[in-house]
């Protein structure tokens, strides 16, 4: 059984059958109803570059690519104030080739952008017989003739954007605010750790604390939505809580042990040099103070007693502990580091033990307190013990072990003058056996 199709007429065309033209979809539709009602720009608007920045902000928000948006920029370029009045209508006409050229991108690319900014209902596409885009203008710069890129959705849609760019701020300033929350979380959650470290407490709760933070805040840099962020930042100031709480407890079990009262910053500031208020003279006996003793001359006038020598003060490179500051440096070489100069005085050893406590993690609280107790030269030679010892050598960290001398200077049980006779026997031991006690005194003393 046959069939027979009814001709067709010449030029006729079915449905299915290409014509070149642009296919109509809702979007398209839609932006052309858009563009046709232009009439100028927004209210509050004063000049198109408004509209350009107001898109540019919104954009991150509407997940507009960068080439889009690339794209949109370079055609408002081909625009002009009057394009945007009312009774005027913004449309360019730039070619293909400079479109090509302008972006960087081969026609099949800058037939996709331009698909993408239509469907996104930024332009409107006006479409010449013959296809081509093309335009004029009279003599005050008016178009009067006009087939290309129609830009006016984007004036109607200005006051949308400037809604999504105040929402993306907002939510850029939250972001910003959690971030700081999150740092200031591990910040706390760190002193924690070193302070239980300084006391000796040990514990599975510790290590896992810190590597539970590191986790989190290794996560935290790849989430950029506000809500996630807000989880993984209660989640660390939930755990810093709980850890602080965890640390007063124990604090709390060996307070006997604390000191109530200690000056923090007994140094002045805390990477700073130290002061000290004499003044090294060769000619001590021209500093004088002047003492009222409070006699009275006869006719009851009050008398003013002599000048009275001030008492020369210790010499800058004395020793303490038999101990000069070139050995000390000899015996603990991690002090040259933080020296200023080659030879070194008493000041600039407590100077390079205040910086080489930080690499020992010893805190600038237990610093303090170790000068208060022992003197700074004292502190600074106890730093010094602490550099030479093999990591191996301490049951918890540096910092705990000094927390230890200082506990034992507080008591009166620290014997430094026998740690500094093993450190010489250690890195001079010919020097230290030659001659036997007497020589050791002579050398030494």
């Amino acid at each position: 059984m046959t069939q027979e199709n009814a001709p067709r007429g010449h030029g006729a065309s079915t449905a299915g059958s290409p014509t070149g033209f642009r296919r109509l979809t809702p979007g398209l539709l839609k932006t052309d109803r858009t563009a046709e009602s232009f009439a100028g720009l927004p209210e509050g608007v004063t000049m198109h570059g408004q509209l350009l920045a107001a898109f540019k902000a919104a954009a991150p928000r509407l997940g507009l690519s960068l080439r889009v948006v690339h794209a949109v920029d370079w055609l408002f370029k081909f625009t002009q104030p009057q394009d945007w009045t009312r009774g005027g209508h913004p449309i360019v006409w730039p070619s293909s080739s400079m479109q090509q050229e302008a972006l960087g991108l081969s026609p099949t690319r800058v037939k996709a952008v331009n698909r993408a900014m239509i469907e996104c209902g930024l332009i409107a596409m006006r479409d010449s017989p013959n296809g081509k885009r093309y335009g004029k203008r009279d003599a005050k710069g008016r178009i009067v003739e006009a087939y290309g890129f129609d830009l006016a959705p984007i004036a109607a849609r200005h006051a949308e954007f400037v809604k999504l760019a105040r929402e993306a701020k907002e939510e850029r300033d939250a972001l910003r605010r959690l971030r700081r929350r999150a740092t200031i979380a591990r910040n706390g959650i760190a002193q924690i750790l070193e302070t239980a470290a300084e006391y000796g407490f040990e514990g599975e709760e510790w290590t896992r604390l810190a590597r539970d933070t590191r986790d989190i805040a290794t996560a935290l840099k790849r989430v950029e939505n506000p809500d996630e962020v807000a989880l993984g930042v209660d989640n660390l100031e939930r755990r810093q809580r709980s850890a602080r709480e965890r640390l007063e407890n124990l604090l709390a079990a060996v307070a006997p042990d604390i000191p109530e009262a200690v000056n923090p910053d007994p140094l002045g500031a805390e990477n700073g040099p130290h002061q000290y208020t004499y003044k090294p003279n060769s000619y001590p006996q021209e500093d004088t103070v002047i003492a009222n003793e409070g006699s009275s001359r006869p006719g009851g006038e009050a008398g003013m007693s002599r000048p009275t020598p001030v008492r020369p003060q210790p010499a800058e490179r004395g020793r303490v502990l038999k101990l000069d500051p070139d050995e000390l440096v000899r015996l603990a070489p991690r002090l040259k580091t933080y020296l200023l100069r080659p030879d070194p005085t008493w000041p600039d050893v407590i100077d390079a033990a205040a910086y080489l406590r930080s690499d020992l993690d010893v805190s600038k609280s237990l610093w303090g307190e170790a000068c208060l107790a022992m003197g700074r030269e004292q502190a600074a030679i106890a730093i010094a013990v602490v550099s030479v010892k093999d990591p191996e050598h301490f049951r918890t960290t540096p910092g705990g072990y000094f927390r230890g001398m200082v506990m034992k200077a507080k008591a009166g049980e620290l014997n430094l003058d026998r740690t500094l006779w093993g450190m010489r026997r250690a890195t001079e031991p010919q020097r230290a056996a030659r001659g036997g006690a007497a020589a050791r005194a002579r050398t030494w003393q």
